[in-house]
Formats: C-alpha cells, structure tokens, sequence
C-alpha cells in the first residue's frame, strides 16, 4: 500500500515559510568589526580622577594677611646632650634589683616576680580588712536585724503568743504522764490478737504512743514555743 500523506502537507509548510524570520535564533548576519585602532591599553580600565580646574585667567586669589598680633613660632635648638647631663646627675640612682640563682650554670631570674620576695607584707594595709568587706558584713547585720523586726511584727499581727517556760514544763510533764498511761495500756494488752476490736485497739494505742513521742520531743528541742490565737 502507498504510504500515507495528508492533505494539509502543503498547507503547513507554506505556513511554516511565511512565519519564518531569518536570523531569528543565531542574531545578525553582519556584525560591526572593532578598529584596529581601539585596542585594550595598559590601564585603561583604571579609575580616572576628574580634570582639575583651570585658574582664572591670571586672577590668582593671593592668601589672606596675618593679623598685627601674630607671632611666627620661633624653634629653639635643645642641647639634648647637657639635657641628659643634668638628668643623669640629678636624678636618683637606680636601686639594684634582687636576683636568683637556681642552677650551677648561673641560670638566674628576678627574685620579685617569682612569688619568693616578701613585698606584700611591707604594705600600710597588710593584714587590714578591706572596706568591702566590712561594709558587706554591716549590710548583713542589718538586713538580719530588719528581718528580725519583720518576723516580730508579723507574729504580733497574728496574736501569737510566747509559752511561759513554766507552762511548757507542765504540758511537757502532763504529756509524759499520758504517755505512761498508756504505754501502761499497751503493756497490758493480750499477746493473741485474734479479734478485729483486739487489733483496732493495739493500733490506736501505737498511733497515740507515736504522737506523744513526737509532741514530747518538739518540747524538749525547742525552747521557745509560739501559741497562734486561731
């Protein structure tokens, strides 16, 4: 069979040719060839700094006169040499400074910086406490002492009350009492526990025996005991 062929061949191809611009993708067919004459010169590329200004012609600005009360700075010629002269004979002599040799060879180094030259101790204020420091620990007495002020008032604002030393003797004896009362109690209890009312009531005599214990010692530690009006 014949090969197959469109009818619109022609038609696009002539479309194609009539919408085709020449030198459409590779640019100009003839392009301007640079002058022999304008090559690249050394520093050419270089910044250039604007022309100066021409003078007037021959108006040139003459500078401005001093005033009557200037007077030109008049230098003097020094004799550093009898300069020196006198320094050197006038001045203190250098002290000698103290050296330190450690090794056979004569290996030696200054005996100040090495820590081994007492020269802190010959100080005015060796041994003197700095001011800081006795600044800070006023500031801390102080702050102790407000604090101290603070806490006075507060447990005044709160009604609380200071416990006579007589009184925290007879609660501290009146609490011992109770609690040979009932550890008297608790010894007596049957050894077999078989019953629940048996081990209810070991239990509640454990946890009263504890609580005395423990009341009885905070009365003891702590001397001075507070009463809040509740």
């Amino acid at each position: 069979p014949l090969r197959y062929r469109s009818k619109l061949r022609e038609l696009v191809k002539h479309e194609a040719e009539k919408n085709k611009s020449p030198w459409k993708t590779i640019g100009p067919a003839k392009v301007a060839v640079p002058s022999p004459n304008d090559f690249l010169q050394k520093r050419s590329k270089e910044p250039k700094l604007a022309p100066k200004k021409k003078e007037q012609e021959g108006k040139r600005l003459l500078p401005l006169l001093p005033p009557r009360t200037y007077h030109p700075v008049i230098h003097i010629k020094k004799n550093f040499i009898n300069k020196n002269a006198v320094a050197v004979i006038t001045g203190e002599p250098k002290k000698p400074r103290h050296f330190c040799v450690d090794t056979r060879h004569g290996d030696k180094y200054l005996l100040e910086p090495s820590g081994l030259f007492p020269k802190y101790i010959k100080k005015k204020n060796y041994g003197v406490i700095p001011k800081y420091v006795t600044r800070r620990n006023e500031e801390m007495k102080r702050e102790e002492e407000e604090y101290q002020a603070r806490v006075l008032e507060q447990l005044k604002k709160k009604a609380m009350k200071t416990l006579s030393e007589e009184e925290r003797t007879n609660i501290l004896k009146a609490l011992k009492k109770k609690w040979e009362e009932i550890n008297h109690a608790y010894q007596g209890l049957p050894i077999l526990t078989d019953t629940r009312y048996k081990r209810m009531h070991k239990e509640e005599l454990e946890l009263q025996l504890t609580q005395l214990e423990h009341d009885i010692a905070a009365l003891e530690k702590h001397k001075t005991v507070y009463i809040a009006d509740v």
